[in-house]
């Protein structure tokens, strides 16, 4: 006989689908701040049932982290070069 899945706990880890408010309190956000990023498309989402019935995939969730931590090092400015070491003619 299957066994069946071990239950989980409501917000433990291991779920797989997370709510707006899941997200929201994920990225310390507000949920109003998640729904927009899923009807903008920068997350990824289903959409279960009636209207707005939305759920992110943990892994979509993780991918858009990563690809934010991508952007703002893209953003990030070079490091600034150090000043050249003294020649010998210039005083220290």
């Amino acid at each position: 006989m299957p066994q069946s899945p071990a239950p989980r706990s409501e917000n433990g880890p291991g779920r797989r689908f997370l709510t707006l408010a899941d997200v929201a309190e994920i990225l310390a956000t507000s949920v109003a701040q998640v729904r927009a990023l899923v009807q903008s498309g920068e997350l990824r989402y289903i959409q279960i049932g009636g209207r707005q019935q939305y759920r992110i995939e943990a892994v979509e969730l993780e991918d858009y982290i990563q690809r934010m931590y991508a952007k703002a090092e893209r953003q990030r400015p070079a490091a600034p070069l150090q000043a050249a070491e003294p020649s010998v003619d210039e005083p220290l």
